[in-house]
Formats: C-alpha cells, structure tokens, sequence
C-alpha cells in the first residue's frame, strides 16, 4: 500500500485500483497517523482493494482540557456521563466526513462499500454520520465511544441504512469514556432495531491486538456482501 498525507487526512491506497474504502476517525488530541499503523494487522484479504483514509480534525479550544486547542472533532463542555458537547460542532464535523463519503462515491467506489469507523470522540461523529447518511454504507464501527446526539440521529436518521451492520468494541477498563457509555449505545442502536455486534476487551481506552483482528474480520465479511 502507498500512502498520501495531505493538509486534511492521510490516505493509503492498496496495490491494486481502490474497490472499497474504510475512512477511520481519530480520538481528542490525536490525529489521521493515529490508526495508521494497524492496517497491516487487519488482514484485510488483497482482493478487496481497500482504500484507507484517515482525516485529521480542525485544531479548536477544548472546554475540558482547560481551553487547550488540540485536534477535535467538536468541544467538550463537561466530562460528566452525560457528555454534555459542542453538538453544532459535531454536526458539522460529520458534514465534512459526509462529504469525504460523497468524493469517494463519485471517485468510483460504491457507497455500500463504504465502511465508517471512528475511535472515541471520532466514533460519536461516525454515529452520526453513518446512520444519518442518504445512501446505503456497507457498515459502521464504533470503538470506545457513545452516541452524543441521539435526539438528532432519530429525527434525522436514514432509512436506506435502517439496517446498517454496526460493530461497538468498548474496554471494560475505560476511565475515559466508561463502558457504560458503550453499552447504552448499543441499547439505543437495538430500541431503533439495529443489530449491533457487541464485543469487550479487558482493556482501557485503547485498542487491542485481539479487537484489531476482530476489525479486520468484521470488515471483510461486510465487504464481502
């Protein structure tokens, strides 16, 4: 695979001519290089022809961290279990994400081989995106992270993805974003009749070797399809 860094994200194509595209989104304070690396522990069969993009978030004060500016996909007001957030913020970081989707599209890759992922801060942008989206993906993964416009999602979500496939990873040793989060996320995604593949790992907020392989796994059967 070669990859591309620009201004906005960094992208890594596969040796042969793109056929599906995975677009990851990063956590608070880090950036499109952050999940990079875990490609080649996917396993992703060759055949698929997966296109990887990573975009970075706008640099912006964050509340919580003092007014810090730092990479964010939207403000963080108050880390209380309601995550009380920048909700017109996220909303516009997940138009910037629906239109990365769109320039994929008319590139020549179908949208339902089209896979979003987001790891915490990126994950609740992924939600919404995903299930808001007009055009059937072939899947969502939602890693460590929550639902934080739950309201705007069942007003606004799609019917063409209805019945997404979505995948919620979450540590059961999660200070940051307690799995408790996880799991009430996934307990909204099955009240609106979604069928999420739950899985937890004895882990904090983070990513483990046993849940990349799972990744790269749930990735080729939705890809598959």
């Amino acid at each position: 695979m070669n990859a591309e860094t620009k201004d906005t994200l960094v992208t890594v194509e596969p040796a042969q001519a793109a056929k599906a595209c995975v677009i990851w989104l990063h956590g608070l304070g880090a950036d499109g290089y952050d999940f990079k690396p875990i490609i080649p522990y996917l396993k992703l069969p060759e055949h698929l022809s997966v296109r990887f993009l990573f975009p970075h978030a706008e640099e912006m004060p964050v509340t919580v961290n003092g007014g810090m500016p730092m990479r964010a996909w939207y403000d963080i007001l108050e880390m209380n279990i309601e995550r009380k957030v920048d909700k017109a913020a996220l909303i516009r970081s997940s138009e910037r994400i629906a239109d990365l989707i769109q320039a994929q599209i008319e590139s020549g890759i179908p949208a339902d081989k089209i896979v979003l992922a987001g790891f915490s801060q990126g994950g609740a942008v992924a939600y919404h995106t995903a299930l808001c989206y007009p055009q059937r993906l072939a899947g969502l993964i939602a890693l460590s992270t929550y639902t934080a416009t739950l309201e705007e999602i069942t007003r606004n979500r799609s019917a063409e993805n209805s019945n997404l496939p979505v995948m919620i990873a979450h540590g059961t040793m999660d200070d940051v974003v307690p799995v408790l989060l996880g799991e009430q996320a996934r307990t909204v995604l099955e009240t609106l009749q979604y069928k999420p593949h739950w899985l937890t790992y004895p882990m904090g907020h983070e990513v483990v070797i046993e849940e990349i392989e799972a990744i790269g796994q749930w990735i080729t059967e939705s890809l598959a399809s």
